[in-house]
């Protein structure tokens, strides 16, 4: 049997055990543990040694892969940023700064029509820049927007679709969870990447607002304007979004004039922002144990996503899989946007059942070869990613996000969310469109900074 052959069968196994809904991590770490085994078994018999010689290097092998990429995912430096940034997202939301973000952005938009759910959009991308976490971003927006939006009568489908288009956000605007893992998976700068998303973030959530102003201009009912905020009213929500805004000023500022490092602003945000919060007595001991239990939770299980992709990416390389596809992929006569095109339609694809971050970890060790044969720019590529895998986030039957929102408006059918997604959809559609013809949308502040 060729290592090719035990590729092939690691990933349909891989897949039979997610369709039977068995945990992402540990069916990457099972997967990856016994292909290694027997792929390193396979190239020794091939270099004629004995069964059992073979059979011991593979267990060798097998062994220290496991033990080492383990301790390698749970010792690295820059995966800091993923705990603190998470910590910094729930002090916010425990707290209840993120209500001044909403508050803030109806006082200016809540009059047009439309206007809730287009401040929904703007307090979702405030959030995602606090949080890095599209679920926090849906969850805490969607607990202060859906009911007001209800007062107001608007349509649950523009309601529901909004919170759930506006919580991906947080995938994509900087600090993003889903960066942070392409970054130390690709070895690129989280720096960079960062950087990379936020003209992308501003202009997808741009689209966004501009979706729902389309929508109410051609249906009115869909979303009746609210009341008219007058210039006190303006000023005092500002002053009760401050404290976020500064936390993310601060933050944001720190680490990209280079006085800090992420980690060290992660580490920043998440202290300024437990100072504010205690300091407007808005922590109880049961909101910081909560906030605890919340951050070690999240924190837990993206990294033993990590160590599970840890473990599988050599197992990938072994079969050489990669490699294969990059020959068949570089031979069809389709020109590199032809291939980007095949690429982004898989992506599509596995986000209709696969959840964001576990999709991003198990398509990378065969995607990023391609990418890299076919020179494209890694930080430009990881943002075309992190934006599918957006798409992925509410649509259906999978959406996570569209799940989110169903637990907080249990009464509203799947069926109305989904539809309710749909104009959004199109929108991140049509960003992805920009990218591919304006790729310095990403890329300028990167290499403007840099």
């Amino acid at each position: 049997m060729s290592v090719e052959t035990v590729g092939v069968l690691g990933l349909v196994c891989l897949f039979v055990m997610l369709a039977m809904r068995f945990s992402v991590a540990l069916s990457m770490i099972i997967v990856g543990f016994f292909g290694t085994l027997l792929a390193t078994q396979q190239k020794m018999l091939a270099l004629g040694l004995p069964t059992e010689r073979a059979a011991s290097q593979g267990w060798k092998t097998a062994l220290s892969n496991l033990s080492g990429e383990t301790f390698e995912a749970a010792s690295n430096y820059n995966l800091l940023v993923i705990p603190l940034f998470i910590l910094m997202g729930n002090l916010a939301g425990v707290s209840g700064m993120s209500n001044g973000l909403f508050r803030a952005a109806y006082a200016f938009l809540g009059h047009l029509r439309g206007g809730l759910a287009s401040a929904t959009i703007a307090g979702c991308a405030g959030f995602a820049a606090l949080s890095g976490s599209s679920l926090a971003a849906a969850v805490t927006m969607g607990r202060v927007a859906l009911p007001e939006m209800r007062r107001f009568r608007y349509d649950d489908g523009l309601a529901t679709g909004a919170v759930a288009a506006g919580g991906t956000l947080g995938f994509l605007i900087p600090p993003s969870g889903g960066m942070i893992i392409y970054a130390i998976l690709t070895e690129q700068s989280i720096g960079q990447l960062f950087m990379a998303g936020i003209i992308p973030g501003i202009l997808l959530s741009l689209l966004f607002i501009g979706v729902i102003s389309l929508q109410v201009w051609r249906r009115p009912g869909l979303g009746p304007a609210g009341a008219r905020s007058d210039l006190a009213e303006k000023r005092r929500a500002l002053i009760g979004a401050a404290p976020i805004t500064t936390v993310i000023g601060l933050t944001i500022a720190g680490m990209y004039t280079g006085f800090f490092t992420p980690v060290e602003a992660s580490a920043f945000g998440a202290v300024l922002t437990f100072v504010i919060a205690l300091a407007e007595r808005k922590l109880s001991w049961r909101k910081m144990r909560l906030v605890a239990l919340q951050t070690m939770s999240a924190t837990s299980t993206i990294f033993l996503i990590l160590i599970g992709a840890f473990v599988f990416i050599p197992f990938m390389s072994l079969t050489e899989i990669p490699t294969r596809m990059v020959e068949f992929l570089t031979a069809l006569p389709i020109g590199s946007l032809g291939i980007l095109a095949v690429v982004i339609l898989v992506y599509i694809f596995l986000g209709t059942f696969l959840e964001g971050i576990a999709m991003l970890v198990l398509t990378l060790p065969v995607v990023m070869p391609i990418a890299a044969a076919l020179g494209w720019d890694l930080v430009w590529f990881g943002i075309v990613v992190v934006i599918v895998l957006e798409m992925g986030m509410i649509s259906p039957p999978v959406g996570i996000n569209v799940f989110i929102v169903k637990s907080i408006a249990p009464d509203v059918p799947m069926l109305r969310i989904f539809a309710g997604i749909w104009p959004f959809w199109f929108a991140m559609i049509l960003m992805l469109v920009l990218l591919i013809v304006f790729p310095q949308i990403a890329l300028f502040l990167p290499q403007t900074m840099f």
